[in-house]
Parts: structure tokens; C-alpha cells; sequence
């Protein structure tokens, strides 16, 4: 999962952004289009999308809401437009902020810098009668302490992030295992099974982990 995805058709602008993240220690990843970037995300993720508006294909703000659909990754319009009406639109689609430009790039990191902090940096994830503590990678299930495997912590955890969204599996996968991975779809298969035994889910009447049919799975 890259850390931060850009989508911006100013090829300059959008360069010089991408050596500044990185400079800061960031993964990103840089596209022209808004269906580039639905495609990438669903593949593989981010946890921060820099969003501009004024894209060669897909309206910016479809792409917002598409986003907001499939997870809550926070995301930071960022664009020419100064309409009120544009704001207000891209705020009722779920956006995390608005930002107009040109903006000082300063400030701008240290926004992205302030959610990275608040979201990422927590020492638990708590949901549904379950803790994770991520420092110390433990985990409890209606107070009773349950051992969980890497993957098996990483998924749940990745479930609870989004808590309540549906997750693509192929989403799921390659978030987790990676999209080079040598495993195999039903490996996610096999690892929601072991997690539903240890959540006390039966898969025909599940409580916590359901299953979307036609698109993944969801905890709630």
C-alpha cells in the first residue's frame, strides 16, 4: 500500500509535489486520470489521496465519491476551483478537506503530516467487542485475549479501519499480501474463515465479518 496517491494532470506540479512527499519519507504514487486512479486504488490502497478536480476523464468529485464508497482513506481535494458551491459539494461527497490553489507546499505537508498523525499513529483499533493493540500486536475478543497470526491481525485490523465499507477481496489481498505475492486469492478465503471461528461468526449468519456476495467482505 503506497502512503500517499496523487491524482493531478499537471504533470509539473504533480513531479514537484512527489519529490517533496518522498523527501518527507513518504511512498507515493502519481496519476494523470481519475480512472488511473480508481484502478490503482483498488488494487493496492493508499492511505492519504491528494484529489484535484479538474481531471481529463472521470469529474474529480465522482471520483471522491467512489472512494468514499469503498473506504474511508482521507482525502484532500486540492484545485483551482473556488466556487463555494464546488466546496460544499466536495465536503457533502466525504472529503476530508479543500484546499485551493496555489497553496504553500509547506503548509500543505503539515497537514498531510497532522493525518498521518491522528490516524495512523494510534496505539489501538477497537470495534464490535474487539481490540487490537498495534504496538504490541495483541488482540482481544469480548475481553478474552486471542492469538492472531500476521495476516490474520493485518486483515482484521484492515477490516476495522474501515468499518462498516465493503472491501473488494482482490482490495483486501493485495493490502495485505501484496500484489506480487506467490499466494492465492483463497488464501484471503482460508484467513476470513479463521477469523470468523475466532470472532464466534457463523458464515451463514455472521455477526461482525459478512460477506458482501459480489464484492468482498465488511465488519460492523
Amino acid at each position: 500500500m503506497t502512503d500517499i496517491l496523487i491524482v493531478e494532470d499537471d504533470t509539473e506540479l504533480s513531479a514537484l509535489l512527489t519529490d517533496f512527499l518522498r523527501a518527507e519519507g513518504y511512498t507515493v504514487t502519481a496519476v494523470e486520470s481519475g480512472e488511473r486512479a480508481l484502478e490503482l486504488y483498488e488494487r493496492y490502497g493508499a492511505k492519504l489521496v491528494l484529489l484535484d478536480l479538474n481531471l481529463p476523464d472521470v469529474n474529480g468529485f465522482a471520483v471522491c465519491s467512489r472512494l468514499r464508497e469503498i473506504a474511508d482513506t482521507p482525502i484532500l481535494i486540492v484545485t483551482a476551483r473556488t466556487d463555494k458551491e464546488d466546496q460544499l459539494n466536495g465536503f457533502d461527497l466525504g472529503a476530508d478537506d479543500y484546499i485551493e490553489k496555489p497553496y504553500d507546499v509547506d503548509i500543505l505537508i503539515a497537514e498531510i503530516k497532522g493525518i498521518f498523525k491522528r490516524r495512523y499513529q494510534r496505539d489501538t483499533l477497537s470495534a464490535s467487542g474487539v481490540t487490537l493493540n498495534l504496538i504490541n500486536r495483541t488482540a482481544e475478543i469480548d475481553g478474552t485475549p486471542v492469538e492472531l497470526p500476521a495476516k490474520e491481525f493485518d486483515l482484521l485490523a484492515l477490516l476495522i479501519e474501515n468499518q462498516g465499507k465493503a472491501l473488494k477481496k482482490e482490495y483486501l489481498f493485495n493490502t495485505v499480501w501484496g500484489s506480487d505475492s506467490d499466494s492465492e486469492l483463497q488464501t484471503l478465503h482460508v484467513h476470513i474463515n479463521r477469523l470468523r471461528q475466532k470472532l464466534g461468526d457463523d458464515p451463514k449468519n455472521a455477526k461482525r465479518l459478512l460477506t458482501v456476495w459480489g464484492v468482498g467482505y465488511k465488519f460492523v
